[in-house]
């Protein structure tokens, strides 16, 4: 038998929460970005299938589909994020991607590559569709978001269907598309091979 140890308690407790009901149970105000460098600040009032009713400063409440969004953050942090996501990745900017609908088509991370690298603390470079960077640890992720610590802790939850690529420093790829080959899951301290 293989697995990465504490894995599958990790997945029963998290992989089925959403950032949307956290945030629409706490009434907290976040600032929300969106594809075409839209953003606001807003509060969760409801939260659909595939979208989001946002209550948004000095506008009202609108509804938002869920694969627009691409990343957010708690509102007191704003103008910290705001220095810490300066940089695009040039060529992905230039291909102007749209949010990919299809979930079969998305670029997608193995919740099993995700959980040593947010165990081992190890830095990653997480590329959107629109060519925003982010650079920070993995401190948590669901079946639909992954929060990330910028630098000084500062928490970002980007949503996973905005993600276009996620490297190391080296450069090593986690996408599902070459770790299915690669499995550098299995290189962790975490995983356990019983015979």
């Amino acid at each position: 038998m293989e697995y990465l140890a504490g894995f599958s308690e990790y997945r029963k407790t998290n992989l089925k929460n959403s950032i949307f009901n956290t945030l629409k149970a706490s009434n907290e105000t976040w600032a929300f970005h969106l594809h075409g460098q839209v953003s606001y600040l807003a509060r969760v009032v409801e939260n659909g299938i595939y979208d989001v009713t946002l209550d948004i400063d000095g506008q009202g409440e609108e509804v938002v589909d869920k694969i627009a969004i691409k990343f957010l953050y708690p509102a007191e942090v704003q103008e910290k994020i705001s220095k810490l996501i300066k940089k695009k990745e040039k060529k992905v900017e230039k291909l102007k991607l749209e949010p990919i609908p299809k979930l079969c088509d998305r670029h997608f991370i193995k919740n099993k590559t995700l959980y040593p690298l947010m165990k081992e603390r190890e830095v990653v470079f997480f590329t959107l569709l629109e060519g925003d960077l982010i650079r920070g640890l993995v401190l948590d992720f669901t079946m639909y978001d992954i929060t990330v610590g910028l630098k000084g802790g500062i928490p970002v939850t980007l949503l996973r269907h905005s993600i276009y690529d996620v490297r190391n420093k080296a450069g090593r790829c986690f996408l599902k598309s070459f770790q299915q080959e690669a499995q550098d899951w299995k290189k962790s301290e975490l995983f356990i091979q019983e015979t």
